[in-house]
């Protein structure tokens, strides 16, 4: 049986239009997890002009990454970028990273009653601007206070010790160690965030006010070596097992291969490495799809923060939405090309000059009636 023509154009184009219907629901769905996972965006909040890209690396806990090895990465990368770009007046573009390791779990108290366990994370560099994090008090310290006893708290911990968030400038005490409350954040909201993240509270300290915990001066001073040199001397924290950059692109993927090449084999099966603006793009997360179990299950030793499994179980529900996406466009893609040929084969055949030949026909119609309606106006 034939289908008549008229038949087959309103099939056509009703396919079409559920398709792009289709693409247009996958796209707000994939923008919105996207959109979710803001600690990838910190490139776009530095660098308002754009051209920056973030970069993570994480290392296992036997990697044996320190700050000696950070610095000569962060040189590494000052050297490349001068070679690669400046700014005007020959100025180089800045680089801005920081650096972070978990030192376990600590019983939190205060000059009240109230008291808790928490999980405590030593941070360096600029890691709070790498972090977007809801500040309800207070504010940030940084590696040039005088003092290095700030503590960033979460919101749970801080009613659990005060009874409430506006708790800054307040003294706590770490395993008997005296810290003031240098702010409070608000707990991850997110969903993902909230299913990655421990149920302890966090505390967030810098290294240098880490070195005076008792889990650290006994790591520093025991056999295991990675908080400090094993001598028994004064404890000094170097290891590292995140480090994050933001750095501007002179040329396409330069931070992320200047990093890569860095390292080379170095940390092999210890080290992931992600390029955290580009990694929740349609065309990288469509060509994921194929390869989607790797997002889900590791090779690599490495103890990923929450905040990165947070951003791995988006990519693991963006690979599929992604896919389909790109699968709904082939078919108003395949309907343009048959458009432009059915339209170069129509011109082809002498369609134009009928085309020509029926628009000057509808003009004399037009001015034919036009005539006939002023000779009765005028009768």
């Amino acid at each position: 049986m034939k289908v008549k023509k008229p038949l087959l154009y309103a099939v056509i184009a009703g396919v079409n239009a559920v398709s792009l219907t289709a693409a247009l629901a996958l796209t707000l769905a994939g923008g919105a997890i996207a959109r979710s996972q803001t600690y990838n965006g910190a490139a776009q909040r530095w660098d308002r002009d754009g051209g920056s890209t973030q970069i993570s690396c994480f290392f296992s806990d036997d990697a044996g990454f320190n700050t000696d090895g950070m610095y000569a990465l962060r040189a590494k990368l000052n050297s490349e970028l001068t070679a690669a770009a400046s700014g005007p007046n020959g100025k180089v573009p800045e680089i801005a990273d920081a650096y972070s390791t978990p030192i376990g779990s600590a019983y939190v108290t205060c000059d009240s009653t109230g008291k808790g366990e928490a999980d405590l994370t030593a941070v360096g560099g600029d890691f709070f601007l790498f972090r977007d994090f809801r500040l309800l008090s207070g504010a940030y310290f940084s590696g040039d206070d005088i003092m290095q006893d700030g503590a960033v708290i979460e919101r749970s911990l801080a009613f659990t010790l005060y009874g409430s968030s506006n708790v800054a400038g307040q003294l706590i005490y770490i395993d008997g160690v005296q810290f003031y409350i240098s702010g409070v954040i608000d707990d991850p909201t997110d969903k993902y965030q909230k299913r990655t993240a421990d149920e302890s509270p966090r505390v967030y300290v810098s290294y240098k006010g880490a070195e005076s915990l008792p889990q650290v001066m006994y790591s520093a001073s025991g056999s295991g070596g990675f908080y400090g040199d094993g001598t028994g001397s004064q404890p000094k924290l170097t290891k590292i097992t995140c480090y994050e950059c933001m750095t501007c692109d002179p040329v396409e993927n330069f931070g992320y291969g200047t990093i890569e090449k860095h390292f080379g084999d170095t940390y092999k099966g210890k080290l992931v490495l992600v390029n955290n603006t580009e990694r929740f793009k349609p065309s990288v997360m469509a060509k994921a799809y194929r390869h989607r179990s790797d997002l889900a299950v590791r090779k690599e030793t490495v103890v990923l923060p929450y905040w990165e499994n947070a951003s791995r179980i988006a990519e693991f529900k963006l690979a599929p939405i992604y896919f389909w996406r790109t699968v709904c466009f082939i078919i108003p893609l395949i309907t343009a090309i048959w458009l432009v040929w059915a339209g170069a084969r129509f011109a082809k055949k002498g369609g134009l000059s009928l085309i020509s030949a029926l628009i000057e026909k509808k003009k004399k119609t037009a001015y034919s009636r036009r005539q006939k309606k002023a000779n009765i106006n005028n009768e």
